[in-house]
């Protein structure tokens, strides 16, 4: 009564679902026949692991609100992030602006790539995180000491808790980051903590998150991580300096102080008339001209004072290292090419397990399968499905 639909035992499709999202297909393949004896084809396996994955989105929208009340909501903020990453894809995957693409490309030489040429095209997989911190109250000073070779003592940041995370290759942004707005919601439907966003920059990301936001009436405060702004900082650097030159790094330590303090714009002001008093040609100064463009453009966003008062973070490792986990230390193993399904199904469960979910999803798999699969031949003709 409860056998599944195909030829393969829910016992090896657990497994199935546990290794294909663990390592290649090919290691995954040969742990199940460590495990059980079983041969499987690689195909089959990724046919198991795609409907493995089926119910994700029915699992988490099911998901109860938390029963717990905060006794302070100001002890904890809930924080959303976002990024993307991408995934080597096989060409009828790509989407429809990067296919045009690779078909108009061509490679001049036949035995190497040439200048701004590429082997493979990429699909961005939208990542999507929400975590709760305790704020922690900080100065600029925690963040960069008062010399660039400093060692005062230091306030440590915010620690993530609660994360959960989510990733898409076949949905698009708006549609990543509406659900990681569900999933805050749910954990405060009553919107007594204070929400905020952090992002490293992306113009397209923080459209969405603004829209979402204005959508859901909320007033959620967008945070650009403080590492690329000073990764900026450094590419400006070396219009000013050699390449190598221990004194960029007091430059960029200089600038970074003062970003830190709110003043974005007039260290962009300041290094637009650097360039112009070094008497730059366009080319030499092209870097410090668009860190100055960036941090004004940006400004908005780089409201650092209020942040370290508040105790918020201002560095999206959270985000970033869910990219590097969920999607390039799968995804991007050497020679793997990615049709839409199979990925997305791998994202599906990498997220499913770095939630700690698995074994409750699985029960609420096995539930659905059996819905689907045995009670329709037992339901009365007239509610039989046609």
């Amino acid at each position: 009564m409860n056998l599944p639909d195909g030829l393969h035992s829910q016992g090896l499709r657990r497994l199935a679902a546990i290794e294909s999202a663990r390592g290649s297909f090919d290691d995954a393949r040969d742990a199940i026949c460590r495990a059980t004896g079983q041969v499987i084809g690689k195909r089959q396996l990724e046919r198991l692991a795609h409907d493995a994955a089926v119910d994700f989105q029915a699992f988490y929208a099911q998901r109860p609100q938390p029963q717990t009340v905060d006794p302070d909501p100001d002890a904890r903020v809930q924080v959303i992030s976002c990024d993307g990453k991408g995934i080597v894809m096989r060409p009828g995957a790509l989407r429809a602006p990067t296919q045009r693409q690779a078909e108009r490309s061509e490679h001049k030489l036949a035995t190497r790539l040439s200048r701004g040429e590429k082997r493979n095209r990429k699909r961005i997989a939208e990542v999507g995180a929400v975590y709760e911190i305790t704020p922690v109250p900080r100065t600029a000073r925690d963040i960069l000491p008062a010399s660039s070779t400093g060692n005062d003592p230091v306030t440590q940041g915010p620690v993530a808790k609660q994360k959960w995370l989510t990733a898409s290759v076949s949905s698009d942004a708006a549609a990543v980051i509406a659900g990681v707005f569900d999933e805050a919601h749910r954990r405060d439907p009553n919107h007594t903590r204070k929400w905020i966003a952090l992002v490293d920059g992306n113009n397209h990301q923080i459209d969405r998150i603004t829209r979402e936001a204005a959508a859901r009436g909320l007033d959620v405060p967008i945070l650009i991580d403080f590492v690329h702004v000073i990764e900026y900082l450094w590419k400006a650097a070396w219009c000013f300096h050699p390449e190598g030159d221990p004194a960029a790094e007091g430059w960029v330590h200089h600038h970074a102080q003062k970003i830190l303090a709110g003043h974005a714009t007039r260290v962009a002001g300041a290094i637009r008339r650097q360039a112009t008093n070094a008497r730059l040609d366009a080319s030499k100064r092209a870097a410090a001209d668009t860190t100055a463009k960036y941090l004004t453009s940006k400004s908005r966003y780089l409201d650092y004072p209020t942040a370290l008062t508040a105790g918020w973070p201002i560095a999206t490792g959270v985000i970033e290292g869910a990219c590097r986990h969920l999607v390039k230390d799968r995804m991007d193993i050497t020679g793997a090419r990615w049709g839409l399904p199979g990925a997305e199904a791998i994202l599906k469960l990498r997220a499913i397990h770095a939630n700690h979910d698995f074994e409750k999803y699985w029960a609420y798999h096995l539930t659905q399968e059996h819905r689907r699969v045995h009670e329709p031949r037992y339901a009365p003709p007239d509610s039989r499905p046609s």
